[in-house]
């Protein structure tokens, strides 16, 4: 998908989107207004009105919402070079650097800074568009790519992980 153009690849990613909507409540219930602007190869761009469902209980954009975004941008950047399942997240990373209120219009810019076999790195950028362009959140984001061939590899591999965290986790907690 390297050669195809804006058009396509953004198609691409709207129909990936589209097709994953239906299978993630969460990702339907607070992404359900996302307007994906553009698409190219290993980056797409998107819109969010900021509603009260993506308030905290001091009226500013939760937390959460930016961990979301950054999974969501994250997992179409790396379907946006081409791949039509792009796995699970492993890692992610998410500096609060200022926030946004209802009303806002969020820009939230997702690159693919790196796709191998197993493996995506990605940044996202979720700034305030429509006002001083202020960044909300700088992340990053790692995938493991699930493989065409076996749907739960990927979530066997982050299964296996987990375990090995929690393993750390409660060696810690013992001491």
């Amino acid at each position: 998908m390297e050669n195809t153009s804006e058009f396509e690849a953004l198609e691409h990613v709207r129909k990936y989107w589209s097709s994953l909507k239906e299978k993630s409540p969460i990702y339907k219930f607070l992404l359900d207004g996302i307007d994906i602007v553009s698409a190219r190869h290993g980056s797409i761009v998107a819109h969010l009105n900021v509603t009260p469902v993506h308030l905290n209980s001091k009226g500013t954009l939760h937390g959460t919402v930016s961990a979301c975004l950054t999974d969501w941008a994250g997992g179409l950047a790396i379907a946006s070079t081409g791949l039509e399942r792009t796995g699970v997240s492993t890692d992610i990373h998410t500096t609060y650097v200022s926030t946004a209120k209802e009303d806002d219009l969020l820009r939230i810019e997702g690159r693919a800074t790196k796709v191998g076999s197993t493996l995506g790195f990605t940044t996202v950028h979720i700034a305030r568009w429509d006002k001083d362009g202020k960044h909300v959140t700088v992340c990053t984001d790692f995938t493991r790519i699930a493989k065409i061939d076996s749907p739960s590899s990927a979530l066997d591999a982050c299964a296996s992980q987990s375990n090995d965290i929690q393993t750390i986790y409660v060696g810690k907690d013992s001491l």
